[in-house]
């Protein structure tokens, strides 16, 4: 790319070149596009995600955009103009339609992008539709955002805060469990009078906020941090919810944390916290087959092994089984990893 613009080389060749990068960093990990997108009545959704019995993941089309793009998301391919790659929809009635013929759906979860670039009343519309549809099987409503670090006036002094926190609070009146999973970072991040108003705010009215973060060098790849961000977290009234794996899209190579590395600054920050904290689970990968945790080291035979199991799995009778992979010191995603004890393949493969 460099040679190609240093050299005034031609637009089409440029984008050409744009478009060969892009796809060769695995733009939809985990067989997202190709496993996760469900049929409903003989159509393809493509704005929604069914990957686990339990969740749905509903994109809406107008909150497929970021207060910031961070160079270790994952969801990149939403971000690049390409609408062959993205995900999104603005059919709620499709949505509340596939709801009522799953009653196995317990969680829908707004993603994207950040669902909270969205005005008050562009949520309303696609939120609200689910409530007065009175889906006795939906029990909770999420929104995944990263809000809190980036923008969290948007719950404070924005012109239409008091009506997203009123939204919120119309969500546990009809009943249903809401929850904000919150991006933290850093603690850095939880240090300014604005985001502890926020996080006030948004309680008050009987949200939860989970927070999650993914273990990224450069950034957060020491323990010390991760035990001062649950700790703060705790004592601003969230819940520690998960450490991830950097997924195997976008520029992993920089934001890598091998998973010895990774199991051990857990180990270390899980050490140093209270029970309260001890809600958080991780280093976890989401993988083709399911959200993997990375348990611990042990020595078993006298082989070394990552003791692992399926937090969530595409088989719900995969959850919580726990399996064994050779250790590695430079694995880091579970395609890196090998069986242990001679075994050819994995349980799940």
């Amino acid at each position: 790319m460099e040679t190609l613009l240093r050299n005034d080389a031609p637009e089409e060749e440029v984008e050409g070149e744009i478009q060969n990068i892009r796809m060769s960093m695995n733009p939809h990990p985990a067989g997202q596009l190709e496993k996760n997108v469900p049929e409903h009545e003989g159509q393809i959704l493509r704005g929604m995600q069914h990957k686990y019995d339990e969740t749905i993941l509903f994109f809406p089309a107008q909150g497929q955009t970021c207060h910031a793009f961070c160079t270790f998301c994952f969801r990149w391919a939403q971000f690049i103009g390409m609408d062959d790659l993205k995900f999104s929809s603005r059919d709620v009635e499709l949505l509340i339609s596939y709801l009522q013929e799953h009653p196995e759906v317990k969680d829908v979860l707004f993603t994207g992008g950040d669902p909270m670039t969205m005005s008050a009343g562009l949520l309303k519309r696609y939120i609200e539709p689910i409530l007065e549809a009175d889906i006795r099987s939906i029990e909770n409503i999420r929104i995944g955002t990263k809000s809190l670090s980036y923008w969290p006036y948007r719950f404070v002094s924005d012109k239409d805060s008091e009506d997203i926190l009123a939204l919120f609070s119309n969500v546990t009146e009809h009943n249903k469990h809401m929850a904000l999973m919150a991006h933290f970072n850093h603690p850095r991040e939880l240090a300014t009078d604005v985001v502890k108003k926020a996080i006030q705010n948004i309680r008050s009215t009987g949200t939860q906020i989970r927070t999650q973060s993914p273990l990224i060098a450069h950034i957060n790849d020491e323990a010390s941090l991760w035990e001062q961000m649950w700790r703060e977290q705790v004592r601003l009234g969230c819940i520690p919810y998960y450490m991830f794996m950097v997924r195997n899209t976008g520029a992993k190579h920089y934001f890598d944390v091998p998973m010895a590395k990774a199991w051990e600054i857990f180990q270390n920050a899980y050490q140093n916290v209270s029970g309260l904290a001890r809600t958080v689970r991780g280093p976890s990968m989401s993988t083709d087959p399911g959200k993997i945790n990375i348990l611990g080291v042990q020595e078993i035979n006298n082989e070394k092994v990552f003791v692992l199991e399926f937090l969530q799995g595409r088989e719900s009778n995969w959850v919580r089984k726990p399996f064994f992979a050779k250790y590695s010191q430079t694995a880091s995603w579970l395609t890196d990893l090998k069986p242990a004890f001679g075994n050819d393949r994995f349980f799940f493969d």
